[in-house]
């Protein structure tokens, strides 16, 4: 169970047994929203389960999982655990065949002497065997069918079991009567084949359905079995082994070769190489040193290391993971509502359609036998199997596999929108670029007639009362100049009154003087300008531009004297693209999307960088959006959206941190994950997609892998429709017997499964 942020509202998952099709999903979905309190209710047939909305009142949590669990029993399925499906002991190849092998066994003696037919040899059996193998099959393999039609019958609606169940025991009747009715001596023309291997049929294609539905699964199962159950934890006493349950937040792990990380946590001793494919779907090693992140599930290499634990339980990386790949399968895409309009009147339109076909062919002079079978003919393709899992088996498929590559798609409405992606926005610093700039040139005021750039001339004093008012920043800039005071060996000065300004900088005092270090646009603000009368203020000038000209970042020092601002010092930092940005700003412009780079940076160092990425850095390009605020980040992105006339569909990269109003404005939102190797929270909660590593390739391929998983979506609605379309029609003209219509719904269900399991194939970068 878990709890919205806000506090408002609760969502509990229930494992639901015993669904055939799409009609089931609606019944389950009414008998779930009956219950009072629930504020929606989502039932997927793939995955077997309910997803369930209530008011946030913990105290009878308890109380309407009891509720909801007897109103799923009440309309005639069977509650279960929520991972029930996922957690199930690994069934071997014939598992559960068995049903289906006694049905064919039976069905084979009654259809041969058909085959003989055909080859002019008379092998009928005499009536009394072929109701003796016949019945079996009809009242005993087929009993599911006949309880789970009664109990749709008892709640006003129907399903697939009512439509097999009418129209097998509708052959099964009539081959009865038949008999019955014989003269002595007669042999008459009996149907106890076609009932049975229907049955037979319709059993061996949900069984087909089960071994598919395991293979859609398989991404979940695969992260749930990264989990180690147990943990070697270092007491003072020693090393002693206890369950990962029992692991708390600041114990310390020891972590031995070739072992998985139980959960996560940062280097405490030691140095090591981790294998995190199944998490990040980097193929590479990563290296790890004290201080590095390690996350649950992960493989240790050659080294034996100490880990100080920092998540445990629901709060680790794996678990997020697991989560938003769970909410992924388990949600409805935006076009499956369609689907349950259909579904919700379609098994009563069939009924209607079979009755209106009895009537037809008997009414026109043709015999009530004749009249009957073309009924249940139509009776038994109409099944809408097909139609309840075509949706949810493509979206399993391509979410996992997207997975697999480290592509998180928190839900199916951004798998369904980031098909019809139009431009994509990135965010610079982080997503395009390493993230981790360095500070090239500090240039104090009174040097400035005579430039002295690099860093090995940077004036020790300005970069110590950088440092010391940067110390408590985690922005990457402030970084660069905390890294460069560490390695010439600095000390930090005692700073106090220190705030941060958004996109701007940071102000405070430092040795009781009071000092302001940010953007040339906030200098300008704050008016700290350099007097252009004297040469000093005239190389400031032309200095901070000729940077800004090189690509640099450029940021200013201002103190304040006498009430008023003064420029103290220039500092530049440089910035290096990642590999693979600029191809896979390339593979989007060959996909037809448009990119714009949008950063806080000044113009010339946007336009530098853009240039470096092969954006298009013309003073009138719309590829480059330079001096952005944080906070107008959204802003941007919802004018790129453009009017409703010119409406584009917009995604957003960023780091998920200062970028989330952007992500979120964006219509799809995708997170890319920091330079630590781990999406964060802000990320994955922010955006609709998660990158779990900085590889800017992986866009293109979650652009990609949408348009399949859509694809194989509108495919598999498509070949439902048609089966049922073009098979009702000729079930009840006469052309389809029962037995072939048993065998076409069968097959409609089993190749929508394997066409959505053909995405299993994808592969990303």
């Amino acid at each position: 169970m878990t709890e919205s942020a806000s506090n408002a509202v609760c969502s509990l998952d229930i494992g639901v047994g015993g669904m055939t099709c799409a009609s089931c999903v609606g019944r389950v979905e009414k008998a779930l929203k009956r219950v009072p309190g629930v504020q929606s209710a989502n039932v997927n047939l793939a995955t077997e389960s309910a997803r369930i909305a209530f008011p946030a009142d913990w105290a009878q949590a308890a109380q309407m999982e009891a509720l909801l669990r007897r109103a799923v029993r009440d309309a005639g399925y069977e509650p279960k655990a929520a991972d029930a499906a996922i957690n199930s002991p690994d069934a071997g190849a014939w598992d559960g065949f068995a049903p289906v092998a006694w049905g064919l066994a039976f069905s084979l003696p009654l259809v041969l002497p058909m085959l003989g037919d055909l080859l002019g040899q008379h092998w009928m059996l005499a009536p009394a065997w072929q109701f003796a193998l016949a019945t079996p099959v009809q009242f005993v393999l087929g009993a599911r069918f006949y309880v789970a039609a009664w109990h749709a019958v008892k709640n006003g609606s129907g399903n697939m079991d009512l439509l097999v169940a009418l129209g097998t025991t509708a052959g099964w009747a009539l081959s009865v009567w038949l008999w019955l009715s014989a003269p002595t001596g007669a042999m008459a023309h009996l149907y106890f084949e076609g009932s049975a291997l229907v049955i037979s049929l319709v059993l061996l294609g949900k069984w087909l359905e089960v071994r598919a539905k395991r293979q859609t699964t398989s991404a979940i199962r695969a992260l749930h079995a990264l989990r180690p159950e147990r943990a070697h934890l270092l007491r003072p006493d020693g090393e002693v082994d206890v369950p990962v349950a029992e692991v708390l937040v600041g114990d310390t792990l020891v972590v031995k070769p070739g072992e998985r990380f139980a959960v996560d946590g940062l280097v405490h001793e030691g140095a090591t190489q981790v294998d995190e494919s199944m998490l990040t779907g980097e193929s590479l090693p990563v290296a790890k040193e004290a201080g590095a992140r390690v996350t649950g599930g992960s493989i240790n290499g050659e080294g034996r290391v100490l880990v100080r634990v920092t998540a445990v339980g629901a709060k680790t990386m794996l678990s997020n993971i697991i989560r938003l790949v769970e909410d992924a399968q388990a949600a409805k895409a935006p076009i499956q509502r369609l689907v349950d309009q259909v579904s919700a009147v379609f098994v009563p339109v069939v009924l209607l359609l079979a009755v209106a076909t009895l009537l037809a062919w008997w009414l026109t002079g043709h015999s009530f036998e004749l009249a009957l079978i073309r009924a249940v003919a139509v009776l038994v393709i109409a099944c809408p199997c097909a139609l309840g899992l075509a949706t949810p088996v493509a979206i399993m498929a391509g979410t996992g596999v997207a997975a697999k590559y480290g592509i998180l798609i928190k839900d199916a409405q951004a798998l369904e929108l980031a098909h019809r992606v139009n431009v994509v926005a990135f965010d610079k610093t982080g997503t395009l670029t390493l993230g981790h700039p360095q500070l090239t040139t500090l240039l104090a005021l009174d040097d400035m007639a005579a430039r002295q750039s690099g860093v090995a001339s940077m004036d020790a004093a300005w970069l110590q009362i950088c440092a010391s008012l940067q110390s408590g920043s985690e922005h990457p800039l402030a970084h660069a100049v905390v890294e460069r005071a560490a390695a010439q060996g600095l000390t930090l000065l005692p700073v106090a009154a220190v705030r941060s300004v958004s996109g701007r900088g940071t102000e405070g005092q430092v040795d009781g003087q009071a000092y302001a270090l940010g953007s040339l646009r906030w200098m300008q603000e704050l008016g700290a300008h350099a007097d252009p009368h004297t040469a000093a203020g005239q190389a400031f000038a032309a200095q901070a531009s000729a940077l800004e000209a090189e690509g640099a970042s450029v940021s200013a020092l201002a103190q304040q004297v006498d009430g008023a601002w003064q420029p103290r010092a220039l500092l530049a930092f440089a910035d290096e693209p990642k590999p693979g940005a600029k191809e896979a700003i390339a593979q989007l412009r060959a996909l037809g999307i448009r990119t714009v780079m949008v950063s806080g940076d000044n113009w010339g160092a946007a336009r530098a960088m853009a240039r470096r990425l092969g954006l298009d850095a013309s003073p009138d390009s719309a590829e480059v959006l330079a001096e952005v605020l944080p906070g107008d980040k959204a802003a941007k992105i919802t004018a790129l959206k453009g009017d409703s006339d010119h409406r584009l569909v917009v995604a957003m990269v960023g780091d998920g941190v200062n970028d989330a109003p952007a992500l979120a404005a964006a219509d799809v939102g995708m997170a890319m994950a920091n330079s630590g190797g781990g999406g964060t929270d802000v990320a994955m909660h922010a955006a609709g997609i998660t990158l779990m590593r900085g590889e800017p390739r992986l866009v293109a391929a979650a652009l990609d892998i949408s348009r399949r998983t859509v694809s194989k979506i509108r495919q598999n609605l498509f070949w439902a429709f048609f089966y049922n379309v073009a098979g009702i029609p000729l079930a009840a003209l006469g052309y389809l017997n029962p037995v072939l219509a048993g065998a076409a719904m069968a097959l409609s269900s089993v190749s929508v499964m394997a066409n959505a399991l053909l995405l299993k194939r994808w592969k990303g970068p």
